[in-house]
């Protein structure tokens, strides 16, 4: 196990991604939306969602089952609505492009939704939800995964961790930004863990036999657990039915497993939405209001042991401040990954 980091700054940690994605075929302006995905990700605290997938992407795109260079195409379109063929292209571009889409047409009808089918994983959702807060409206967006989560009371995986995320801008006070798997943690977390030779926290995954387990690789191998119990299993049906089958993507057991299927798509579904506050009310007062809840919950009396109240996106955010200012952290043991990436590619590793 080693807990040995180095802190590496944003814009360098972007630029080397970046050049890493363009080696492979992606287009500079998409690298940087892929590279920049990833970044926000270790620079909020989730370093599970970060650079830490830089192996995986680029070893999909050299096997030829994820296509660098995008090629979303609309299948059906509406005033408030639209869906979207990823054309197996990233994640990440793919979800910008349909965030995006959603945005404008909420611009004009008050709210709308876009869904994508034959995508890939496209890292943390709070990423396309807080495009939405730059126009000062509410961003929603939910993506399914291959079977990680067994349904609650089941010990075969069905369901995917199944994340989604909203975010909703404030006036004075810093955003709202829920981003949560409908598992107890998100499985990228137990990857880390395995990866970095680390135990998981009981009550995270159990093992093929259902039973509870702290060994990293008997939950990747196992199953996670879904967060309050039957809550999280429900939330995730639901997830699972508007990102995969509304979207015409796969769902449960028939969507391809990024890391164990190198030869087949995993036709990855999403959902994004986007609503336009002055299209309810006014913008100024919906902000005064929403700065009025967040003092009240923020001055409400902390807990036994607790010593500050936070609200969702808060400790992230101001995360993000202190990673741009001192750097991020990044393990041993992706920072090699990195590095080997770079030989694989012919970029100079210049990081450190």
């Amino acid at each position: 196990m080693t807990n040995q980091v180095t802190c590496i700054h944003a814009e360098p940690l972007r630029n080397y991604c970046a050049a890493l994605f363009i080696s492979v075929g992606m287009s500079k302006e998409e690298a940087f939306i892929n590279a920049d995905s990833l970044v926000d990700a270790n620079l909020t605290g989730i370093d599970s969602h970060g650079v830490s997938r830089m192996a995986i992407y680029l070893k999909r795109i050299r096997d030829k089952v994820v296509n660098p260079v995008c090629s979303t195409k609309t299948i059906n379109e509406a005033p408030a609505a639209a869906s979207l063929d990823g054309g197996n292209s990233m994640g990440a571009v793919v979800a910008y492009q349909a965030m995006k889409l959603a945005i404008t047409k909420a611009k004009d009808v008050g709210a709308a939704f876009v869904t994508v089918r034959h995508s890939n994983h496209f890292g943390t959702a709070a990423y396309f939800t807080k495009l939405a807060l730059k126009h000062d409206m509410v961003g929603f967006a939910a993506t399914n995964g291959p079977s990680r989560m067994a349904p609650w009371g089941g010990r075969d995986p069905y369901f995917g961790t199944n994340p989604f995320s909203v975010a909703v801008p404030a006036g004075k006070q810093l955003p709202i930004v829920v981003d949560m798997a409908t598992s107890v943690v998100a499985r990228g977390k137990i990857i880390l863990a395995e990866k970095n030779g680390e135990k998981i926290p009981r009550g995270w995954g159990m093992n093929q036999g259902g039973e509870v387990t702290t060994i990293a690789r008997e939950a990747l191998e196992g199953s996670v657990l879904p967060f309050g119990g039957p809550k999280g299993s429900g939330i995730a049906l639901l997830i699972d039915v508007l990102s995969g089958i509304l979207a015409g993507a796969a769902f449960g057991t028939t969507l391809k497993d990024m890391y164990a299927n190198f030869n087949e798509p995993t036709d990855t579904g999403h959902i994004f939405g986007a609503v336009d506050i002055r299209k309810f009310r006014d913008l100024a007062n919906f902000k005064n209001d929403m700065d009025q809840m967040i003092r009240d919950i923020k001055e409400n009396t902390p807990a036994k042991g607790v010593t500050k109240v936070f609200l969702p996106g808060e400790i992230e955010l101001r995360k993000r401040e202190a990673r741009l200012k001192d750097g991020i952290p990044i393990s041993q043991p992706v920072l090699a990954e990195l590095k080997e990436e770079g030989r694989k590619c012919g970029v100079l590793f210049d990081l450190v």
